[in-house]
């Protein structure tokens, strides 16, 4: 449903009066129930809805939407026939059969479960955002204030009563002020780092920011101070936080897949093109075994057709697809990343989503927000000034620390034993015109009230008190607070000295026509002075005296006052935010005020006379605040620099505030000319498409204020399209649609709100900029490693296949069935995979340009290297089948002590034949154990009496992956120069591996299960020596590829 802010009229641009006529409403009566119900069914109610998720049977189907899955479902199917078939012909096969389709189905549906996991997690940053909004309100109804009426019943008219601490219900436009001011704590929404006072004058802009509104409320945020009457225009998802929800939404069916699992889709769509060449080519090698036909005229008749031999070929088909596709992958994957996850945390970059891990590696460009990013989100005083001696001349003093701690930093060249008048008069004022208060939640000094006020308290705390006695008093106090259990309210002692020597009786708002507060105080002599704190140049206007050093009193010319504001400008010019100081001792008639029955006190209850009593003041000094960049992030702003990262700071706040943060950071030089790369949200986004494409791709920093959450989001999306992979900070809930459309989403885990964190990727749980870069530099070695063993299961796997195709092509019986390479696959190959990710990280891991997206997992070098070790693979494995059968030796060990039966290699290739043979016999042989494998049928040498070859093969296959696991250790380095104890880890996985394949070569029931028999120490040896050449091979062409690239013209950097 439409709400007011979407029709022509526009709330903020219109007076109060037009507002209430445009939604049919008086002020003092508000509206009737019934038209609260005629509206709610036009409006609905006044929550935000969650667009109806997917139902379960639907995501589990998604998971099954992959090539390779489709694959080994087919294969676990084709499995299953063939057990079953096979299963009624004899009990012996029985339940080993439905071993492999079992462990295939098994994996199938723990990847399910994981991908289901993970996609229902995208929901909470919606559930988050629900719990922003207010629950009750106090609502004006037939004329009577309901107190606590339910949020989600108010409608588009109502009128709405917010006093401190309430939660704003809805977008309401400010009606009438209750108290002289109202102020709202919006950073939430908007990235502002100060509270926004609202008012009730219409704004004339149609088309402008929502820091600009200065007379709307927006649901979700907090009235931090006064009071006043509303006026809701817009509820539930018409809302501002409303529109973000949709944004979340939208940004959610936007999400991309990371770059490794696009690059694994495109490596599963090829394997599955290769997977359907090599059965094709097996079927036409091997087509006479099942179907044969007489010629007869030159035509084909008499067809013959085999379905034995076809189940055969069914068999090998699957195990092909078995083979080929390496199964343990995605655990392994996982394991790596969760690995990863657990050192990035110790790193205080807490990763919630595992493929953010990856995805980090290949960070082209950092988005970041400002305010509490870059920034502390914590206002602290940066330098202060007031006059010496005369009035011609000002010293000022720079202060250190950054946060609300009052121990963190001090004033440069201070002395507390010289606090001449002004400074003096500074910190009193700093300390009693002041309703702000500190507290410690254990890991971080927050602010209640007003940010600026709690660091002018800091700032007293700094400066300390002129009295030798009570400064000791206090150092004392404060050494004993330190050993303190509670230590959650902050000791603010100077402030409390300072607020014991004159006692606070009555405070003068801020309002927007003065632009100062001021309170009065009863000194201990009985004598009230005022004390102003506000805007320097308003204040400036109403001095007609300075305090000098020495406390005299000096009239302030017109070059005094010039002096004045050129230094406040030069404090502004750095991004700070500059509060005047002045007093008053002459009150007239409040000289003695003393409370609430003096005679005076109808005075202070008309704001307008506060100008007249806030006039003739002394001048004392200036307090320049800011929201400071953190120390840390200057280095980690060069160091994106070195690893050719852009940065580009989008943030809620000004943009000369915005630009001096900036040059601080060192994203731009102190000379740096800004035009073309600072902008506002709207002056981009007027720019032409091509504009801004041409902008975003220039090198160097950029900023963008006043950005809103569309801006945020359009910006991000820009840079996607562009190919960029994005990372983007933020902490507030107007981040939070760009989190979740970023490549990845990077929340702040201390100041962040639960929308943000929700949205994220990736939380920090320091706040900490310097973090991001840390996590860039793991996620880059954690993928080099994943690399490293992709390319290390996926040569085997082409090994595998190798030896099935040979096995097929030659015609001579399986050396090894499915269920034996899923054995490989899972179980032996993935310890060696997973250790193969501790691998230590180069040292100029961030001096290199971040990689391409678009880089091939597998070159054509690496793929030619890796079909030469699969080729040597299938070699070694079907030629120890061979050997067995065919030779009575092999490398001088004697292989016919078992007692085994020769065969010719012509008898071996037609073994399928050998019913039709005369006279072949095949005697029994021993096995380790003593046990004798015998036949009833001599043609079941072929079949039960493979056993002990097919255990050679599988044993050879494992060896051989083992060795090859070293030679995963580095892409391009020698053994002799990246030893294996380089990764300790990886020789205990070997060792590991081993043993499992011990395992079920020595346990009688494994081995049964598996189709294998237990080795001979011989039969070891031989294991051994056919499998170690495959270090030598890979030596070889590992020093032919180092020489190829030594020999090519070396390319220079741009």
């Amino acid at each position: 449903m439409e709400g007011l802010m979407d029709r022509k009229a526009f709330p903020w641009s219109l007076s109060v009066e037009q507002c209430l006529k445009e939604l049919s409403v008086k002020l003092g009566k508000g509206l009737s129930s019934y038209e609260v119900e005629n509206r709610r069914e036009i409006y609905g109610w006044n929550e935000l809805q969650k667009e109806k998720g997917k139902p379960l049977w639907r995501l589990v189907l998604e998971q099954f939407d992959d090539m390779l899955v489709k694959i080994l479902l087919l294969a676990a199917l084709i499995s299953f026939v063939l057990a079953y078939f096979q299963g009624n012909e004899t009990e012996e096969y029985g339940y080993e059969a439905y071993v492999e389709p079992f462990v295939i189905v098994l994996i199938l549906v723990l990847n399910a479960i994981v991908g289901v996991w993970q996609e229902n997690n995208a929901e909470k940053a919606l559930e988050a955002l629900k719990e922003m909004q207010c629950e009750s309100c106090k609502v004006l109804r037939d004329g009577y204030l309901v107190p606590d009426s339910p949020a989600r019943e108010l409608v588009p008219g109502d009128i709405v009563e917010l006093r401190v601490g309430d939660k704003v219900p809805a977008d309401m436009r400010v009606a009438r002020l209750k108290t002289s001011t109202i102020r709202v704590e919006q950073s939430s929404l908007t990235g502002e780092a100060m509270p926004v006072l609202k008012g009730i004058d219409a704004i004339s802009l149609e088309d402008c920011e929502l820091q600009a509104k200065e007379n709307m409320v927006f649901a979700g945020t907090t009235v931090v101070n006064g009071s006043c009457m509303c006026i809701v225009v817009n509820t539930g998802m018409q809302t501002e936080i409303g529109k973000i929800q949709a944004q979340i939404q939208e940004a959610s069916l936007e999400e991309s897949d990371s770059p490794l699992k696009q690059k694994l889709d495109e490596f599963g769509n090829r394997l599955t093109t290769a997977i359907g060449l090599v059965c094709l080519t097996v079927w036409v090698i091997n087509y006479k075994y099942f179907l044969s036909w007489d010629v007869v005229n030159g035509w084909p008749t008499n067809f013959k057709f085999s379905f034995e031999k076809c189940t055969y070929y069914f068999k090998i088909a699957v195990a092909l697809a078995v083979a080929a596709i390496p199964e343990g992958l995605p655990a392994v994957i996982t394991t790596c990343l969760a690995l990863g996850t657990r050192k990035m945390a110790q790193k205080n970059a807490i990763v919630r989503k595992l493929p953010s891990v990856e995805t980090l590696g290949c960070t082209t460009v950092i988005c970041s927000d400002k305010t509490g990013t870059l920034t502390t989100n914590q206002m602290s005083v940066a330098e202060f000034f007031t006059l010496e001696g005369n009035i011609s001349s000002v010293r000022s003093f720079h202060v250190e620390g950054t946060t609300y701690d009052p121990t963190d930093g001090g004033i440069v060249e201070w002395n507390f034993y010289t606090m001449d008048a002004n400074l003096q008069g500074v910190a009193e004022i700093c300390a009693i015109c002041n309703d702000a208060g500190i507290y410690s939640d254990g890991r971080l000094f927050r602010a209640t009230g007003l940010p600026t006020e709690a660091a002018l308290k800091v700032l007293v705390e700094k400066m300390g008190v002129p009295d030798g006695k009570a400064r000791s008093k206090i150092r004392e106090s404060q050494l004993v607070s330190n050993y303190l259990i509670d230590g959650c309210s902050a000791k603010l002692a100077c402030c409390d000295w300072w607020m014991r020597r004159s006692k606070k009786v009555a405070t003068l708002e801020f309002d927007r026509v003065r632009k100062s507060m001021s309170v009065i105080v009863m000194e201990q002599a009985g004598t009230s002075r005022l004390l102003v704190k506000g805007a320097v140049e308003s204040l400036l206007d109403r001095c007609s005296y300075a305090q000098l050093s020495d406390g005299s009193i000096a009239p302030i010319d017109d070059a005094c006052r010039k002096l004045l504001l050129l230094r406040q400008l030069e404090m502004s010019s750095k991004g700070l935010r500059c509060l005047g100081m002045a007093f008053k001792d002459d009150l007239g008639d409040f000289s003695d005020y003393n409370g609430i029955g003096h005679p005076a006190h109808k005075k202070l209850l008309d704001p307008a006379l506060y100008n007249e009593i806030e006039s003739d003041l002394v001048f004392v000094g200036v307090v320049g605040l800011r929201d400071p960049p953190r120390e840390e992030v200057s280095r980690a702003i060069e160091d994106c620099k070195d690893a050719g990262i852009k940065v580009m700071v989008i943030t809620g706040d000004n943009k000369s505030t915005a630009e001096a943060i900036c040059r601080e950071i060192r994203l731009f030089s102190e000379a740096e000319d800004l035009i073309g790369s600072s902008f506002t949200g709207k002056e981009f986004m007027m720019l032409s498409p091509t504009q801004q494409a041409d902008i975003l791709s220039r090198p160097g920093g950029k900023v963008f204020s006043r950005a809103e959450p569309r801006h945020k989001q359009e910006i991000v999306r820009m840079l996607k399209d562009m190919g960029e992979i994005v990372a983007m900070t933020g902490d507030g809930v107007n981040d939070a649609p760009a989190l979740k459309l970023a490549d990845i989403g990077i929340a702040m885990g201390i100041t962040g709100t639960e929308v943000a964190k929700e949205a994220s990727d990736m939380v920090l749980a320091d706040d900490n900029f310097n973090t991001i870069v840390s996590a860039v530099a793991e996620g880059r070695s954690i993928y080099n490693n994943m690399k490293a063993f992709i390319r290390y299961m996926i040569s085997s796997n082409v090994g595998e296949v190798i030896s099935i195709f040979l096995t097929a092509a030659l015609g001579i019986p399986e050396c090894m069935i499915p269920v034996q390479l899923l054995w490989v696959n899972l179980v032996t190959d993935g310890p060696p995979a997973t250790a193969l990710g501790f691998n230590p990280a180069d040292v100029d891991i961030m001096r290199k340009p971040p990689r391409n997206k678009d880089d091939p997992l597998i070159n054509s070098w690496v793929l030619f290297r890796y079909l030469v070790i699969g080729s040597y693979v299938g070699i070694a494995t079907v030629g120890i089948f061979i050997i067995w059968y065919t030779q009575s030796s092999f490398l001088g060990i004697n292989l016919i002590t078992d007692g085994h039966t020769l065969v010719e290699l012509s008898q071996l290739r037609n073994w399928g034949d050998c019913p039709t043979w005369s006279n072949f016999t095949a005697s029994p042989f021993s096995i380790a154990g003593g046990r004798m494998i015998t036949f009833t049928d001599p043609c079941d040498y072929f079949s039960v009496g493979k056993v002990k070859a097919m255990t050679l093969s599988l044993s050879v296959l494992v060896a051989i992956e083992m060795f090859n696991s070293l030679n995963a250790l580095s892409e391009d380095n020698s053994l002799l120069k990246m030893p294996p104890w380089r990764n300790p880890w990886l020789l205990v996985a070997m060792s590991v591996s081993f043993m499992l394949h011990c395992l079920i070569l020595y346990v009688p029931f494994l081995a049964d299960v598996f189709g294998i028999i237990p080795l001979t120490s011989n039969e070891w040896i031989l294991v051994i020596m056919v499998s170690a050449p495959v270090i030598l091979i890979d030596e070889i062409l590992k020093f032919v590829g180092r020489r190829s690239r030594q020999s090519r013209p070396k390319v220079k950097k741009a």
